[in-house]
């Protein structure tokens, strides 16, 4: 289904669609006299006080073919409530058999920050559906024409369509299946980024090997496709200010290696790419909205296969850092793929901070379950940044903990470390303490374990089901809080 949103400042009197107009939380509002004839007003009056005023949407017929929609608001409403509010109007155009609808903006005065933006931005974020394989869909087209003197802003609508568009972006790459978006083709897509305004670089094996990153390369070596660090730059600021740099794993599918994961549910590791995906979708959120900002997005793409020349339980490698690392466990292979991604950002770019996301650790589910992400970090600023944000965007972070005491869990009879902890438990926080072992230069550093929050089966308020976009909407927020 296609939402396509028109603005017009000047009101329609004459409107021949359904109309939707806001009401307080008792769907009280006298301004409704403006839009439909008194008659219809004081029948209209009349059926309210029959109806189920808990519900946040009623509508009723004015004629056979046209509806008035009354969405109920209360006072002090949060933006992410807003948002959810526009996705349950959604489901009820995904209910009814609806083309055209007029929304009257200036039919209530809301004491809030922009909240028709946030209203249809939570209508367009629901409206995502990846069907492309699907022979027979269905092509819909939904119009609302947004009407009145309170529409958002042109830079808003500027704003909110780049952040649809990267969080669509980023659904849309974690949705494709592992024969069609495997690290080859993730990174020519990649490269396409360039039309936007993204300068996109690609290391590919031979460049890898001539770099020394030996953890990542040896995640993907069992398969026949080839494995990359991509590097996507977006300069927003004249100034050659230190960048924000933003890391994610690109896994593009997981079969465990030598260390075969079960059978059950393994058609679910098309999504261990979601931490890149997250990263890229921010990017292009970024040069799209011409963030005023210099940002840097790094990601690791591979394929981990069990093929003939898979990495082993029991080798060691060297990593970019020159740190040594055995392999206990070839399943283990995000945080060997961070490993070098991490040191190489820090070194090249010198940034402010440095935010990596991957599907990290099941551990981390069983904590937190698809509530919150887990969040790791050695940098209190960053990190009550980053929960402020989750908070306004509802896209939770829950600070996890980080301690000396744990890295005897991950330290090695033969090598530097070892890539996991076989005596068990902490397993989520001994692989963030594994990845804070490549950050050498104390820069403000942290972790986002989104393995919970990536895909959801049964679907969440800004999602009907399937791949997320976590982290698109959570960044964003970020920068723009913060760093513009």
């Amino acid at each position: 289904m296609t939402i396509q949103i028109n603005y017009k400042k000047n009101l329609n009197k004459k409107s021949h669609s359904n109309i939707i107009l806001f009401a307080d939380e008792n769907f009280k509002n006298s301004n409704l006299k403006k839009y439909i004839p008194i008659k219809e007003y004081n029948f209209l009056t009349g059926l309210l006080k029959k109806q189920d005023l808990k519900k946040n949407i009623l509508s009723f017929d004015l004629t056979s073919k046209n509806k008035i929609i009354l969405v109920s608001v209360k006072k002090k409403i949060q933006v992410w409530e807003a948002e959810n509010l526009g996705a349950k109007f959604f489901d009820y155009i995904n209910e009814n058999n609806l083309k055209n609808y007029v929304l009257k903006v200036d039919s209530i005065s809301i004491n809030s920050n922009n909240f028709v933006g946030y209203f249809l931005h939570g209508i367009k974020l629901k409206s995502y559906k990846f069907d492309k394989y699907i022979t027979n869909r269905k092509k819909t087209y939904i119009s609302i024409a947004v009407e009145g003197k309170n529409i958002p802003s042109k830079n808003d609508q500027i704003k909110f369509k780049a952040i649809e568009q990267g969080t669509f972006y980023a659904r849309d790459l974690v949705s494709e299946p592992g024969n069609i978006l495997h690290p080859d083709e993730y990174a020519k897509r990649l490269n396409s980024l360039k039309k936007i305004g993204l300068k996109v670089n690609i290391y590919d094996q031979n460049k890898l090997k001539k770099l020394g990153m030996n953890t990542l390369l040896g995640v993907g070596q069992g398969s026949i496709r080839g494995s990359y660090l991509v590097t996507m730059e977006w300069k927003g600021l004249k100034s050659n200010s230190k960048p924000l740099a933003f890391v994610g794993k690109g896994v593009c599918f997981d079969t465990g290696g030598i260390s075969l994961k079960p059978a059950k549910f393994m058609e679910d590791m098309t999504y261990d790419m979601a931490g890149s995906a997250t990263v890229v979708g921010l990017m292009k959120s970024l040069a799209l909205r011409k963030a005023k900002v210099n940002a840097i997005g790094v990601v690791g793409l591979v394929e981990n296969m069990p093929g003939g020349n898979a990495q082993r339980p029991g080798d060691i490698v060297k990593s970019y850092s020159g740190k040594t690392v055995e392999i206990l466990n070839t399943d283990a292979e995000g945080r060997l793929v961070l490993a070098d991604a991490l040191t190489y950002t820090e070194e090249k770019y010198k940034p402010k901070f440095i935010i990596d996301l991957a599907t990290l650790t099941g551990a981390i589910i069983v904590s937190l379950g698809s509530e919150y992400a887990g969040l790791f970090s050695n940098d209190d600023k960053l990190s009550n940044q980053l929960i402020d944000v989750g908070e306004k965007t509802e896209e939770k972070v829950w600070r996890m903990p980080l301690n000396k005491n744990f890295d005897k869990l991950i330290d090695s009879k033969n090598a530097d470390m070892q890539n996991i902890n076989y005596v068990g438990g902490a397993g989520s926080t001994t692989a963030a303490q594994f990845l804070q072992r490549f950050i050498l230069n104390k820069t403000p550093w942290a972790h986002l374990d989104i393995a919970g929050m990536a895909f959801s089966k049964y679907g969440g308020a800004l999602n009907s089901g399937g791949a997320t976009g976590y982290g698109v909407r959570l960044l964003n927020k970020l920068v723009e809080d913060y760093y513009e």
